[in-house]
C-alpha cells in the first residue's frame, strides 16, 4: 500500500515540474534568439514564472532549480551534446533533431549528470512528461530511451 505524499512534497514536485518545462522553453529561446542566459533568467523570473500570459496561468516554478538547469545546460552544452549524440543513430545526428527536442534532451542529460540528488527514474519520467507537452507518444518514448541510455553512461 502506497502512502500519500505530504502536501509540501506535492507542491515541490509540481514546482519542479514547472521549472523543468520553463527551463526547456528558456533553452529553446536561447537557441533561437541567442539571448544570453543571465538575460533569460531575469526575463523568466520577472515575466513568466508563475505569471498569467494571454489568459494562461503558468504554475509557480522552483526558481533555484530552474536557474540551475538553464545555467547548467548553458555551461555544459558541449558535454551534454556528447552524451546525447553517442546514443543517437549514426544516420541521425543531434543537429537533425528539432530544437525543442534538443532542449528536452539537454535538460534531462544535465539533470542526470549533475543533479545526483534527483533519482534517475524521476528525471526520465519528468522529461517524458515535458516531451508530451510538445509531442505525441512516439517522441515521448524516444526521450525515454535516450535519457535511459544517457543515465547508464553518467550514473553508476
Amino acid at each position: 500500500m502506497r502512502r500519500p505524499m505530504p502536501p509540501q512534497t506535492k507542491t515541490r514536485s509540481r514546482s519542479r515540474s514547472a521549472a523543468r518545462l520553463a527551463a526547456v522553453q528558456a533553452l529553446y529561446q536561447h537557441e533561437m534568439e541567442k539571448t544570453p542566459i543571465p538575460v533569460l533568467l531575469h526575463e523568466f523570473h520577472h515575466h513568466r514564472l508563475g505569471a498569467t500570459i494571454e489568459g494562461v496561468e503558468y504554475e509557480d516554478a522552483e526558481v533555484d532549480f530552474f536557474d540551475d538547469v538553464v545555467s547548467g545546460v548553458g555551461a555544459r552544452r558541449d558535454e551534454l551534446d556528447g552524451f546525447i549524440a553517442r546514443r543517437l543513430p549514426e544516420d541521425w545526428p543531434l543537429h537533425r533533431l528539432d530544437r525543442p527536442m534538443r532542449q528536452i534532451l539537454r535538460a534531462g542529460a544535465y539533470e542526470l549528470a549533475a543533479r545526483i540528488d534527483v533519482p534517475t527514474g524521476s528525471v526520465i519520467s519528468e522529461y517524458v512528461d515535458v516531451a508530451k507537452a510538445f509531442y505525441d507518444r512516439k517522441q515521448a518514448g524516444f526521450v525515454n530511451g535516450i535519457l535511459d541510455a544517457v543515465a547508464k553512461d553518467v550514473r553508476t
